[in-house]
């Protein structure tokens, strides 16, 4: 008798650890995906700024200074869209570090994304940041004419 309940004792803390290494594996998968998807859409928008032209670059009606995405866009008009990503885009002076007669001719773009989880089994959020900085040259992009 004593065997038996040892054995499931032991079977049982076998199977309570399977679990929590099943729960934790797929917490670090959600995770991973949402990191992804963050990459992406910052990737998204850093290269719609590579194609605009100097002047659209500072427009701010074109280059739009919040946005919203998500991470499944096409099931978001049954609002099961997954996580929200909230993000805002800069394009602000080049930094005094560069020579006086380039400073004119370039700008700092930053884009920064937010987005936030819940844990497993917990009510406390996590908020996650992503950034992409990058130097914009007058002369270096695209001038197209359309």
């Amino acid at each position: 008798m004593p065997e038996v309940v040892i054995g499931a004792a032991v079977l049982g803390m076998l199977s309570i650890s399977l679990l929590a290494t099943f729960s934790t594996g797929l917490s670090i998968v959600r995770s991973g995906r949402e990191n992804m998807r963050a990459t992406q859409i910052l990737l998204q928008k850093m290269e719609t700024l590579r194609l605009f032209t100097w002047s659209q670059g500072t427009n701010t009606t074109l280059a739009t200074t919040n946005f919203s995405d998500w991470y499944d866009p096409s099931r978001t008009n049954t609002q099961s869209g997954g996580v929200t990503y909230t993000g805002f885009f800069s394009n602000s002076a080049a930094p005094s570090s560069i020579p006086a007669e380039y400073r004119d001719n370039m700008r700092t773009a930053t884009v920064t994304i937010y987005w936030t989880n819940y844990p497993s089994g917990s009510t406390n959020p996590i908020v996650h940041s992503r950034q992409f900085q990058t130097y914009v040259a007058r002369y270096g992009m695209q001038n197209y004419v359309f």
